[in-house]
């Protein structure tokens, strides 16, 4: 054979030869070495999983935490995924739980739309750690079954449950909507819920591939399709736990509602309602619905916030207002005086008491004294400011200036729930007495004009009156969120909380209602609230209850000439408002201005804290 013949055979078996060993190498590396194919031809499924993110953390205005995230474990279950013989007696022994409630969580309704046996639902929620480790060692027998890791609130500290609010389940009609699904959480209540878009995150999701006994395998498609979960922005608010800890101890064993704001800002720095609960009752477990019923049982109310939705009789606090629009609309100057010999005649068969006083020879006097006469008159002079019969324009132009004062309305508060209050106008009046147009007139409303009758605010609303005169003329809308962290950069407050509003009223005018508010504190119907070296202004109201004992209410600002809190004060039940609510407003004013409370105040401060004013219930 030719040499040339030779060579060509040669190169032709070396060829051979490496192709075969390349393929053996290549068979023996899949056989032996890389199981990755025996995997995916043993995996008849992929299952997508999603992974939570952390919901945004809760900080007081301090940084102190006030919402943390707990890890918990939920058991999940596809229904059609099931092993019809799996072992229950040993499914049921490693989670601790009996034969019925096995079959009783397993037994849906999958005719609703939240049930469906292809679709994963939560079997059992909030597993121990313990529990949950034994259990997994064993889970690969029970197919169907998987377990998702998330995140659960947790509480460091026992207060502020109006405020914070809790989570929950998403329910039935909300799945579907804003990305939800079966199982998620959702903000309820509180800030949980104003702030649920900003604190609930973006969700992940990996796809895994399962065998025919469903268990993970591996990645799909060497993960390219995962997506990695956004934790949500964590929220600053405007709130002093301390402060609002403060508040809560002071209005224990009390009903009514406290709330206090930064007058500069709008800030709100406590927010309380009482009787209150506990926020740690709220947390998502099986005891849960157990707490939740039980504080529902109460017949005093907790879960009613009485701070933002109850709507009260202002009483006599509302005698600012009236000297404000009196002094505006040019019934009343700051010097004008109106006798008083303690009634005011408003008929013939209508005569209003008053209690017994110096002469008010102004608007600073006549509310240092707060003389039901002088503000009785001021309300009808604005009303028949266009001539008696024309009580419906001059009613009307009064709740204009109230609706600008931030009456009537929802203030716009970052929060649920708010309450609009009532400032009555001459379309509800003509309503209310509907023989004819016309049938009433300023006598008719007359209590009107001393925060009695049909007008009606809320805590946070009688808060902001006490801004806007601290602050000579305007206010901001009151709020919770001092701004978002993202990546240890805060993020501002939404806009429209940094937009000063301000009312129609000549700020000349404010002058003569703080001089009197001052002097209501000093030497008039609240020196139950004088703090030693601190200029407090403060006006008491004390609202006829028909049901009971009077409600006491109190509103201030201090330093009188450098107001950093303004408040509100609302305990009902409780008589005068010089009797409760006044002292209790200035303790929470000496406590945040001091940090601490006066030693000659200490035996009133211990009086407040021990009394107790909720009835207890008759069997």
């Amino acid at each position: 054979m030719p040499q040339q013949l030779k060579t060509r055979q040669y190169n032709i078996l070396l060829v051979f030869g490496i192709t075969g060993l390349i393929l053996a190498g290549r068979s023996f590396q899949l056989q032996v070495l890389d199981n990755t194919f025996k995997i995916q031809a043993d995996a008849v499924a992929m299952s997508r999983q999603t992974i939570y993110p952390a919901r945004g953390l809760i900080f007081d205005r301090n940084r102190k935490l006030l919402i943390n995230n707990t890890p918990v474990y939920d058991l999940k279950v596809v229904y059609n995924q099931l092993k019809p013989n799996m072992d229950t007696l040993k499914f049921c022994e490693l989670l601790g739980i009996t034969k019925s409630s096995f079959e009783e969580r397993l037994n849906k309704d999958f005719r609703s739309v939240r049930y469906r046996k292809h679709l994963p639902f939560i079997f059992m929620s909030k597993i121990a750690p313990k529990i949950f480790a034994k259990f997994q060692e064993s889970m690969y027998e029970f197919p169907g079954f998987f377990v998702q890791t998330r995140n659960i609130r947790s509480y460091p500290v026992d207060r502020a449950a109006h405020m914070l609010g809790y989570i929950r389940e998403v329910r039935e009609e909300e799945i579907g909507k804003n990305g939800y699904i079966l199982g998620d959480y959702i903000g309820a209540a509180g800030l949980e819920r104003a702030y649920e878009a900003e604190l609930k995150g973006e969700k992940g999701c990996e796809y895994v591939l399962k065998d025919n006994l469903g268990r993970d395998v591996g990645m799909f498609s060497g993960g390219s399709k995962d997506t990695i979960p956004v934790s949500g922005l964590d929220l600053i608010t405007t709130t002093d736990i301390d402060l609002q800890t403060y508040v809560e101890e002071l209005m224990n064993n009390k009903i009514g509602g406290v709330v206090a704001i930064e007058p500069k800002t709008g800030e709100i720095l406590a927010f309380a309602s009482s009787p209150t609960y506990d926020p740690k009752a709220m947390v998502i477990g099986q005891n849960r619905g157990i707490a939740f019923a039980e504080i529902q049982k109460d017949p005093n109310k907790p879960m009613f916030n009485r701070a933002i939705m109850a709507e009260y009789p202002p009483g006599s606090i509302f005698k600012t207002l009236i000297g404000l629009i009196g002094m505006e609309t040019g019934v009343l100057t700051p010097q004008s005086g109106i006798s008083c010999p303690g009634y005011y005649v408003n008929a013939a068969n209508d005569i209003r008491k008053c209690r017994g006083h110096p002469y008010p020879a102004n608007p600073s006097t006549a509310l240092q004294w707060s003389c039901n006469s002088y503000f009785f008159k001021t309300f009808r002079d604005i009303v028949d400011q266009y001539g008696y019969y024309q009580s419906e324009r001059g009613l009307d132009t009064l709740v204009s200036y109230l609706s600008a004062l931030g009456l009537g309305h929802k203030l716009g508060v970052d929060f649920p729930g708010e309450k609009s209050g009532n400032t009555p106008s001459s379309a509800y009046y003509n309503e209310l007495y509907p023989k004819e147009r016309g049938s009433w007139r300023s006598p008719t409303i007359v209590s009107l004009g001393i925060g009695q009758g049909e007008m009606q605010l809320t805590t946070l609303q009688m808060a902001n009156m006490a801004t806007i005169i601290a602050n000579r003329g305007y206010y901001y809308i009151p709020h919770f969120a001092k701004g978002f962290l993202k990546n240890d950069t805060l993020l501002l407050k939404p806009e429209k909380y940094r937009q000063q509003i301000t009312p129609l009223i000549n700020p000349s005018y404010y002058s003569p209602i703080v001089n009197g508010m001052e002097q209501v504190v000093a030497a008039g119907t609240a020196r139950s609230a004088y703090i030693p070296n601190i200029a407090l202004a403060g006006k008491t109201g004390t609202v006829q209850n028909p049901h009971g004992e009077d409600h006491s209410t109190f509103i201030a600002f201090a330093p009188a000439d450098n107001p950093q809190i303004a408040i509100a004060v609302y305990v009902e039940n409780a008589g005068g408002g010089g009797r409760y609510a006044a002292p209790i407003a200035s303790f929470i004013i000496e406590k945040y201005l001091r940090g601490e409370i006066t030693s000659n105040r200490k035996w009133h401060e211990q009086l407040i804290l021990d009394t107790k004013l909720i009835r207890e219930e008759l069997p």
